[in-house]
């Protein structure tokens, strides 16, 4: 079983929807090969705002509508993060929209305090493992990267993984780029499965660079693919074979701890 991503590695026109929708369905648009995913950064309609109360949107706001429309225009499944106020909370919360318009998401859990996140979003508590043609992708967002129990596999039993493909959308400095690589990395080791890393290029409204670094990494830890200080639009496919193939050489989810997840 395959099957084929394309991500979408972009600068971003601060607190600027309409521009940044423009921008990214010029991308899409040129995507000239078969794909089945599209991934977007985190906050892709916005940039890493602070400022929700002007830039964030319902769920019935344009930049989900547009989600809709690429989707279903282009019958490919369209994820990324976008701020989004709902019961006048605000949530950093990722989308993942279906070819058909039907559509589920995941709330951000861990909240970057160090830049007053927490002061302006509220932390999602259930994680979003979506299912597409025998696959199993977990969809976590940017500073979850730091917190590897969020994303630790919890298999039902040893003779099959949680999930085949962990997802990061972020909005991750170039000053901590290290972090980001090597994080990456060890979350595909940890739980024998892919890893796909999607970061935004370019300097953000607070004069914040970011090299982009976006990767795909396979369960043994080799990066795939890799692009840091220039946007990129690339094009890749997976095999499900491989990855039971490592599996089945190195069983080595089978001696994991087990343990119980608990949120406050």
């Amino acid at each position: 079983m395959s099957l084929t991503f394309t991500i979408i590695q972009t600068d971003l026109v601060w607190e600027d929807i309409d521009a940044n929708l423009a921008l990214l369905e010029e991308k899409i648009n040129a995507i000239s090969t078969r794909t089945e995913i599209i991934v977007l950064p985190e906050m892709f309609s916005t940039g890493f705002s602070m400022n929700p109360e002007k830039v964030a949107e319902t769920m019935e706001g344009k930049a989900l509508q547009w989600m809709k429309r690429i989707a279903i225009s282009k019958r490919v499944i369209l994820t990324g993060s976008l701020a989004i106020k709902e019961n006048e909370h605000y949530y950093n919360r990722l989308i993942w929209i279906l070819p058909n318009g039907q559509f589920s998401y995941y709330d951000k859990r861990h909240l970057f305090a160090f830049a007053g996140e927490d002061n302006h979003y509220a932390p999602g508590n259930k994680r979003l493992i979506a299912q597409v043609k025998g696959w199993k992708i977990n969809l976590q967002v940017c500073y979850d990267l730091r917190f590897p129990v969020w994303a630790r596999q919890q298999p039902a039993d040893e003779q099959e993984a949680e999930y085949d493909i962990l997802l990061y959308v972020a909005n991750w400095p170039e000053r901590r780029s290290l972090a980001w690589k090597t994080l990456l990395t060890a979350r595909a080791i940890e739980n024998q499965c892919y890893v796909i890393g999607v970061n935004r290029v370019g300097n953000d409204g607070n004069s914040i660079y970011h090299s982009g670094d976006s990767m795909v990494i396979n369960p043994l830890g080799e990066v795939i693919y890799s692009k840091a200080d220039i946007a990129d639009t690339y094009t890749f496919t997976l095999e499900k074979e491989d990855l039971l193939s490592i599996r089945k050489q190195f069983p080595f989810l089978k001696d994991a701890d087990g343990f119980l997840l608990t949120r406050s």
